[in-house]
C-alpha cells in the first residue's frame, strides 16, 4: 500500500475543513417548513455598563504588566549586581616597511 505524500494529505486536510465549514453554515440556515410565533407583551431592556472599579483594576493590572515587561528588557543588558560588563577592544595593526 502506498503511503500519503504531504501534498496530498495537505490537500485532503483542506478538502475536510472546507466540508466540515460548509456543513456549519448549511446546518445554521432556517429552511425549515414548521414556524412557531410566541408573543409576549413585555418588554425588558438591559443595559449593560461596567462598573468603574473594573477599569481601575484592568489599568492597574495593565500598568504592572507594562512594568515587568521593561523591567525584563533592562535586567537582560544589566548583570545581577545591578552593574554593566564593558569589554574595550584595542587593535594594533604592523605595517612592512620596505628594506
Amino acid at each position: 500500500m502506498e503511503t500519503l505524500k504531504p501534498i496530498n494529505l495537505k490537500s485532503l486536510s483542506a478538502i475536510f475543513f472546507l466540508t466540515l465549514t460548509s456543513l456549519m453554515v448549511n446546518a445554521q440556515d432556517s429552511t425549515s417548513s414548521s414556524t412557531t410565533t410566541r408573543s409576549s407583551s413585555s418588554v425588558t431592556t438591559e443595559t449593560t455598563t461596567v462598573e468603574p472599579w473594573v477599569w481601575i483594576v484592568g489599568a492597574a493590572v495593565l500598568i504592572i504588566i507594562i512594568v515587568a515587561l521593561v523591567r525584563s528588557n533592562s535586567s537582560s543588558t544589566a548583570s545581577s549586581s545591578g552593574t554593566t560588563d564593558r569589554v574595550t577592544v584595542t587593535k594594533k595593526v604592523e605595517r612592512e616597511n620596505d628594506v
